[in-house]
């Protein structure tokens, strides 16, 4: 078994020597305006999957690929050189719709936001189904009347203040 945190740090290796070969020796005029982002790696440390993004349209993003796919080769044995690995890890690109995930990300919070909208609006005009209080609230004077009543009825059924129910025999 390998270690998670060596199969994170390695391929947060293999991102950053994927960018700079990219950046550095590929010279290739099919590469457009390529972001590597991100980079997993196998545990085994054999197969590297590497995610890149291509500012442009389809045909942009189609010559990239191509570029990338020839460019495989140099990239791999620069990759399994600097990691030092007894086997270099193939490397597989896959183009991240980070651009299209966030499109659709905002369009459904913006049919939320509509949906909420229109909530607050059918909220605003809203009745109660019954009374507006539906509550039985006691007012001041039904409270002192029913005190008076309950004072005097356990001041007949309690013995004088002075003795504790038995006549006063007791110290």
């Amino acid at each position: 078994m390998t270690d998670q945190a060596k199969v994170r740090r390695h391929a947060e290796r293999v991102r950053e020597l994927v960018a700079s070969v990219v950046r550095t020796q590929i010279k290739d005029p099919r590469l457009g305006m390529i972001t590597i982002t991100d980079a997993r790696i196998t545990p085994d440390l054999r197969d590297a999957t590497v995610f890149y993004t291509v500012l442009g349209d389809a045909s942009d993003q189609a010559s990239t690929a191509a570029a990338l796919e020839s460019a495989k080769g140099l990239l791999r044995s620069t990759v399994g050189k600097a990691l030092g690995l007894r086997h270099s890890p193939s490397l597989t690109f896959v183009l991240d719709d980070v651009q299209d995930q966030v499109k659709q990300i905002d369009e459904l919070l913006a049919a939320a936001r509509t949906a909420d909208a229109e909530v607050q609006r059918l909220a605003a005009q809203a009745e109660y189904a019954g009374e507006p209080q539906p509550y039985k609230l006691e007012t001041d004077d039904d409270e002192v009347e029913g005190e008076d009543e309950v004072d005097e009825g356990r001041d007949q059924d309690r013995p004088p203040a002075g003795s504790a129910g038995n006549g006063g025999d007791r110290p």
